[in-house]
């Protein structure tokens, strides 16, 4: 199964990393912040969630590749790889929990993925993307098909 949807998608260490949110909600401008702490661009307004093995993938529309929207400047050429596997959704936001609920999860392209509602504009979003990513990490987590997460919520039931 593929999808395409409409965000912005960066490799950490190449873990694949979606943000998301409504048009100027600052998904760009968290890339762009998170590319100059190292990560890497994968795409930029548009991301295609493929199916590789069992684990998505996300990837860029050729004719976008390699570019962002910089607010206030334009379009510019940046640095970019391919595609990376899907770890992380953060799902931007100006109102989060303080402490959220452990091992949030979120259905996307026919998987349940690990997911943080983040703010993008704090001086601090891009080191929370760095460690939501870790903790999602070290904690084993990892995307599932819808298919396996409702077999897995009816084992723990």
């Amino acid at each position: 199964m593929a999808a395409m949807v409409h965000g912005s998608a960066i490799a950490i260490h190449g873990s694949g990393v979606l943000l998301l949110g409504p048009s100027g909600s600052g998904k760009s401008d968290l890339a762009l912040r998170l590319v100059d702490r190292g990560a890497k661009l994968i795409c930029d307004d548009v991301v295609h969630i493929e199916n590789n093995n069992s684990l998505p993938q996300l990837a860029c529309a050729p004719n976008i590749a390699g570019k962002i929207e910089v607010r206030g400047i334009g379009i510019c050429p940046i640095d970019f790889v391919d595609s990376a596997p899907l770890r992380l959704v953060v799902q931007l936001a100006q109102d989060v929990d303080r402490m959220p609920p452990e091992h949030q999860r979120i259905t996307l392209a026919g998987y349940s993925v690990p997911m943080f509602r983040l703010p993008p504009f704090q001086p601090s979003s891009a080191i929370k993307v760095e460690w939501a990513l870790r903790l999602v990490i070290d904690a084993g987590l990892l995307p599932m098909s819808n298919a396996e997460a409702a077999f897995n919520e009816s084992v723990t039931m």
